[in-house]
């Protein structure tokens, strides 16, 4: 596919709403959340999960992934867990930024009239911060956090984003980059894009997905001709 001619900018929207994922799709935090999750087992005496399994429970709740990622660890010691990912995370969370591109992608997206959207398996509180960070208040229309709804793939982030914006499910465009993101818009009869510089591979987005984008420069490129 061609990804150099950009669509005009008067061309009718296909999509209304585009929500994006957080952690691996804009945000470049997938490595470190895997060494923290590592770190968080280790230190209440499970046995350290792979990169690979660390890295396919990113995008669910903080729980539920922890717990998937950490089976031998008993669920009474799940709260101790969370505490420490917390910890490891909190300790290094300003060494990361947004990927390259994303900003402009962004101010593109809305020039453009999208509104634009977050659903994340964070925390409100870890998102705020994020947000604040990064300097994006204002960019997005609204967003959901897996504590204050329903993890993924659960659908009910995506329910609500459109209840509140008055979006139809036709009208709104999923962009994660796990199966977990994917899987939530499909339930939410909604369509996705993937990116596969994040959590999870191609092979497995490549089902579920319109469009699996390799770089941010080429997810800019197909959201031009195509949302």
């Amino acid at each position: 596919m061609d990804t150099q001619t950009p669509a005009s900018s008067d061309r009718p929207r296909q999509y209304d709403l585009v929500v994006f994922d957080w952690d691996g799709t804009l945000f470049d935090s997938t490595a470190l959340i895997v060494r923290c999750i590592q770190a968080a087992v280790c230190d209440v005496g499970g046995a350290k999960p792979s990169d690979e399994a660390a890295a396919w429970v990113i995008g669910l709740g903080l729980m539920q992934a922890l717990a998937h990622a950490a089976p031998d660890v008993p669920p009474e010691r799940y709260p101790e867990l969370g505490a420490r990912y917390r910890h490891h995370y909190l300790a290094h969370e300003h060494d990361i930024s947004l990927f390259a591109g994303v900003l402009p992608m962004l101010a593109e997206l809305k020039v453009r009239g999208h509104q634009l959207a977050v659903a994340t398996g964070k925390s409100r509180r870890g998102l705020n911060d994020a947000l604040h960070a990064v300097e994006l208040k204002g960019v997005f229309d609204a967003s959901r956090t897996a504590d204050e709804t329903a993890g993924k793939p659960d659908p009910l982030m995506l329910h609500e984003l459109m209840a509140e914006l008055d979006v139809r499910p036709e009208r709104l465009l999923m962009i994660g980059d796990t199966t977990h993101d994917l899987q939530m818009a499909l339930n939410a009869g909604c369509a996705s894009v993937a990116v596969s510089y994040g959590a999870h591979e191609s092979q497995a987005l490549q089902p579920l997905a319109r469009f699996v984008a390799p770089s941010v420069a080429q997810l800019h490129a197909w959201l031009l001709r195509h949302a």
